[in-house]
């Protein structure tokens, strides 16, 4: 009898889910929309494709500051608006407050775990792709040093870092990652400028290449990949696209196929709260080779990076998430 009733009890809230009228929206983190990383990867893979495929308008909201998350969020859910996609993991203070208020909205958080009835947490494997950028940066660099600048200093963003030296490493073993962070505070997401000045640093004590996991700072690493002749890794969405001969390769985290994903499911009356973790093999996180930096990657190095790819997703291959301990199993320079 109580499996009866706790079948019946699921069952009401799927058919609740499903019955509800989709009325989508975005909430994006502090920084610009348009940052050619995270963000703007939602908008354009996310919002864009939603309403040109569903013909469903998307409201969007961009907040200043992670000050204004919560209100944000609780103005979206008093519209009714449902799905409420949140970008980043400095939404969830905020929604842990919010969600239990608006119990019949859906929400969806990227990047971060909040367990609440009414939440579907979206995380990626960044250490998958990360590794694989890594591999990628030691075939091309043949025993050169390494660079990594992190935007905000969290175990987060050093996971990215962790994971991209394991992949060098796994080419080279000789192979040396010199870490740097903006700072640590949200700031540290949009500060081109200092960006730049760290990548140029690197770049003096002999970085090749420089992979950015910051957000918006990373434009800085970029240009100054640009301006010293050598090669940077985008994070996020695929910018190859940049500075022609520049851009190695982008460390693509489809947020924003995500973020299509929890609307269409709701629109199909598939949503579900719950924990979903996506990488190599779930296509959450990849490698991008394109027509823009085809000159740069090799056939043979194509083909390796495609073994790599492959000796992941079957467990071959198994990358070390940096959070789970907060250590790395392989060194990184410091300081």
């Amino acid at each position: 009898m109580k499996l009866v009733r706790m079948f019946s009890v699921v069952l009401a809230v799927s058919v609740s889910w499903a019955s509800a009228e989709v009325l989508p929206a975005v909430a994006y983190s502090d920084g610009v929309k348009f940052d050619n990383s995270f963000n703007e990867a939602v908008f354009r893979e996310g919002v864009t494709r939603f309403q040109s495929t569903y013909d469903i308008d998307v409201v969007e909201v961009n907040p200043s500051t992670a000050d204004a998350f919560e209100s944000a969020l609780r103005d979206l859910a008093s519209q009714g608006r449902s799905p409420i996609v949140a970008v980043g993991f400095s939404y969830a203070p905020a929604l842990t407050t919010v969600a239990p208020e608006f119990p019949d909205i859906q929400f969806t958080i990227i990047d971060s775990v909040v367990d609440l009835p009414n939440v579907q947490s979206l995380i990626f494997k960044e250490w998958e792709g990360s590794f694989l950028v890594g591999a990628l940066s030691a075939m091309r660099t043949d025993g050169s040093p390494l660079g990594f600048v992190g935007g905000m200093d969290l175990p987060f963003i050093r996971g990215f870092a962790c994971g991209y030296a394991q992949g060098a490493h796994y080419v080279d073993d000789d192979s040396q990652v010199m870490v740097r962070m903006i700072g640590d505070t949200p700031q540290a997401w949009s500060s081109p400028e200092r960006g730049n000045e760290l990548a140029l640093e690197l770049f003096e004590r002999g970085a090749e290449v420089i992979y950015a996991a910051a957000g918006g700072s990373g434009v800085g690493v970029y240009r100054a990949a640009k301006d010293s002749g050598t090669l940077a890794i985008a994070v996020d969405s695929s910018q190859n696209y940049l500075h022609l001969g520049t851009m190695l390769t982008s460390m693509v985290k489809r947020v924003g196929v995500a973020a299509y994903t929890s609307w269409e499911q709701a629109v199909n009356g598939q949503w579900q709260p719950g924990v979903q973790q996506l990488g190599l093999a779930e296509n959450g996180v990849d490698w991008s080779l394109d027509i823009f930096n085809r000159q740069l990657v090799t056939l043979d190095m194509e083909k390796e990076m495609t073994q790599l790819r492959d000796r992941i997703i079957d467990g071959r291959i198994r990358v070390h998430d940096y959070s789970s301990n907060n250590q790395c199993p392989v060194p990184l320079l410091e300081g």
